[in-house]
């Protein structure tokens, strides 16, 4: 009977709270609160357990407790899901240089420095995975010999006649367009850009035909943000 009593005394709190959505509270709407009957619900089954043989008040008050701090932090963590999300990815980040920590409302798109300094990007040429880096100095989007001919850009038929200087010294490039970049969930296609010959560079840049067609791009000590 207690348990009964308990059971309908916590449904009938539920509807309160939907009907005059406190839910909002906690920063949840009145459909968010609604979400979570089923949870109580559940949570009422499994103490129901508590009650169906004879116990102690101490321990009896004790299971209860338990059982409302375990809801509680269900409550709050849904009701702060966005920023824990947040927070994980900013950490995620943190441990995969190169990894953009995209955030879908602002359209933007951060990445930390790497250990080396440099900001490590993860790029998709014509849908092929490309680690670059980003560089301001490069006039174009610069691609190693490898990194285009594993994206389906035929090298072959290119003409390298273009004087490009890079970390190992002066090469040759060719001039060339890319028929899709995408960096951090920002898409852009038929960009310029230049392939070295093979050897004349270790690592592909991402550099200005791509960065001036965001709505802006900034750098901090630590982070690098694109914006679409």
């Amino acid at each position: 009977m207690l348990f009964i009593g308990l059971a309908l005394l916590i449904a009938v709190g539920i509807a309160l709270m939907i009907s005059a959505d406190a839910g909002s509270l906690i920063g949840l709407t009145q459909t968010q609160t609604a979400q979570l009957v089923p949870l109580v619900i559940i949570l009422i089954i499994f103490a129901g357990g508590l009650f169906s043989r004879r116990r102690q008040a101490g321990e009896l008050i004790g299971a209860l407790v338990m059982w409302i701090g375990i809801f509680a932090v269900i409550a709050i963590g849904y009701a702060y899901r966005d920023d824990f999300m947040r927070v994980a990815s900013r950490v995620s980040g943190e441990l995969r240089p190169g990894v953009a920590i995209v955030d879908d409302e602002s359209g933007s798109a951060i990445f930390r420095r790497g250990l080396g300094g440099h900001f490590e990007v993860k790029a998709q040429i014509n849908g092929h995975d490309v680690p670059m880096i980003f560089d301001t100095g490069a006039s174009a989007v610069v691609l190693t010999h490898g990194d285009a001919m594993a994206a389906g850009i035929d090298v072959d038929n290119l003409r390298f006649s273009v004087p490009v200087s890079t970390a190992n010294g002066t090469g040759m490039a060719a001039r060339t367009r890319i028929a899709s970049i995408e960096v951090g969930g920002i898409v852009r296609q038929n960009i310029t850009a230049f392939i070295t010959e093979r050897g004349a560079l270790e690592t592909s840049l991402l550099g200005m035909t791509f960065l001036e067609t965001l709505s802006r791009y900034t750098v901090t000590q630590n982070a690098l943000e694109l914006h679409n």
